[in-house]
């Protein structure tokens, strides 16, 4: 079984993407588990197989304990270390080829807080894992944005010691034809500058220059770590279902080692 864990800023479509890569995967006779790992999720696109608020509820610590919606979901991912073996039994007594994990929209109480970490290497322990870094198209388009979202995408790296897939979702909404690959490629490429930055014929000099607040030096030198950390991104619709091959093939070049569904396990085996 493989571990795919998806993450990303509130609001950028990772339960969206658990909905449609779920049921990619389940076309191509993959099995898969879906779990809900957000204690403070109000409605789901899809149906958890797997679900943390039958485990802790951040709207009932809210009730019970008085606090705002903040600190119950800090308390609430506090709580999980104690429940985080049962999940992990559930997800094995499903026995499938893939664990679809939908992480909460407030990413740092996961990679940030000292917690995190330990719960989701517990989650995963003994299991090839990786994740995958969702953007949201629209935060991605001024070349400054783009630059603080790598770099949050690089600390969750750091933080949570997994291989990252950097995602580039809702592309729908600045092109209404996506069956046009040529034409869409040339309108990521003129209008999301996060596609320009992780290009090779980008200059980290000339982003350098455009800085305003920071030393271009800084810049500069963030802009290489960048270019080395991330070799690519994959540019998806996960409402529309564009471009989720391509990311299954982008997590199976970790997972296994290359993008043949025979590299992967039959379904009921470890």
């Amino acid at each position: 079984m493989y571990y795919i864990l998806i993450s990303g800023p509130a609001g950028s479509g990772k339960s969206t993407l658990v909905k449609s890569l779920g049921e990619w995967m389940e076309d191509h006779q993959m099995d898969v588990v879906r779990v809900n790992f957000d204690p403070a999720a109000e409605v789901l696109p899809y149906t958890p197989d797997v679900d943390v608020r039958r485990y802790v509820n951040a709207r009932d610590l809210m009730i019970k304990h008085g606090l705002g919606p903040n600190g119950a979901m800090i308390a609430s991912v506090d709580y999980l270390v104690n429940y985080v073996i049962d999940i992990r039994n559930e997800v094995e007594e499903l026995r499938a080829n893939y664990a679809l994990v939908d992480l909460p929209g407030q990413l740092e109480v996961i990679a940030f807080r000292r917690l995190g970490p330990v719960i989701i290497k517990e989650l995963v322990r003994g299991y090839k894992s990786a994740m995958v870094f969702l953007v949201d198209v629209r935060l991605a388009a001024e070349m400054s944005s783009a630059l603080s979202i790598t770099l949050l995408a690089l600390s969750t790296l750091y933080r949570l010691e997994l291989p990252l897939t950097l995602a580039l979702n809702k592309i729908d909404l600045i092109t209404a034809d996506l069956s046009n690959p040529d034409e869409l490629s040339a309108t990521l490429k003129n209008n999301v500058n996060l596609m320009k930055l992780l290009e090779d014929t980008h200059s980290c000099v000339e982003l350098a220059l455009s800085t305003v607040f920071v030393d271009p030096e800084i810049s500069e030198n963030l802009c290489k770590i960048v270019k080395d950390a991330f070799s690519e991104v994959i540019p998806l619709s996960a409402k529309e279902g564009y471009g989720i091959d391509s990311l299954y093939a982008a997590t199976q070049r970790v997972l296994a080692g290359g993008e043949d569904f025979l590299t992967e396990e039959p379904s009921g085996f470890y």
